[in-house]
């Protein structure tokens, strides 16, 4: 019987989880996934996903892949682990890619958000899935902000402190600050993420709404490669890994 490599498009609410990879302190969205695809398919499965994502995120879309010797149609298996999966775990899609595809080694473009929710009190249907704020934002400036860091830059100082990466420069094509009544969507496009960059562009943009930073000064974040010139670490749960797109 020969190997063939399946992706699924993952979706996830990360509320209840310890993040994407495995651990030893609690469940995870790959833990889950192992369970339950060993369970359906009766061998022992391990998948690789593309993003990692921290304990709390969310997904519309992060992709998995995992080898098996099955004979069930690859686009059938999505339909036979959402009956095993939790239902705050769901594949969107599952299909047959060639062997040896790796979604961390081709050349790609990730999507995430980042959800803000302003008012005079906290929103119980939203707390799960944006970070709340009473403070009075100045959007117009949050986008000045967010305009200097489009491009390739050396993203040192939106990567947490100690992360083992060969190069911390990257390239955001896009990051916009939208506008939602109530609610602020930072949207941003990259080739690839450091650790925690996402949410500290949002904390450090959340500070030059709040006046606390001008938005000119993002210049000078990016030039000091210090994880100290930047904002904090925005909370994860306002977070959502929106989608891939493989080039």
């Amino acid at each position: 019987m020969e190997t063939k490599r399946i992706r699924m498009t993952v979706a996830y609410d990360g509320t209840n989880y310890h993040g994407w990879q495995i651990q030893n302190n609690g469940i995870t969205i790959e833990s889950e996934l192992n369970r339950c695809l060993t369970g359906l398919l009766q061998e022992p499965i391990q998948v690789c996903g593309a993003s990692r994502t921290d304990a709390g995120v969310h997904a519309l879309g992060n992709v998995a892949v995992f080898d098996t010797l099955s004979r069930m149609p690859a686009g059938k298996i999505a339909y036979a682990l959402n009956q095993r999966l939790p239902e705050d775990i769901r594949i969107q899609k599952s299909e047959e890619a060639p062997p040896g595809w790796h979604p961390r080694y081709c050349e790609s473009r990730k999507t995430y958000e980042y959800r803000i929710y302003r008012g005079e009190f906290p929103m119980p249907v939203k707390r799960l899935y944006s970070y709340f704020t009473y403070h009075t934002l100045d959007v117009e400036r949050m986008r000045e902000a967010a305009a200097c860091l489009v491009g390739e830059h050396d993203f040192k100082s939106f990567c947490q402190a100690g992360a083992q990466v060969r190069s911390t420069v990257r390239t955001l094509y896009g990051l916009q600050v939208e506008e939602q009544g109530a609610d602020i969507a930072i949207r941003v496009c990259g080739n690839g993420f450091l650790y925690n960059m996402v949410r500290i562009i949002a904390g450090t943009l959340l500070e030059v709404g709040q006046g606390k930073r001008e938005p000119e000064s993002m210049q000078d974040v990016l030039k000091a490669k210090n994880r100290a010139a930047a904002g904090p670490t925005a909370p994860a749960h306002g977070l959502t890994l929106v989608g891939y797109e493989f080039l």
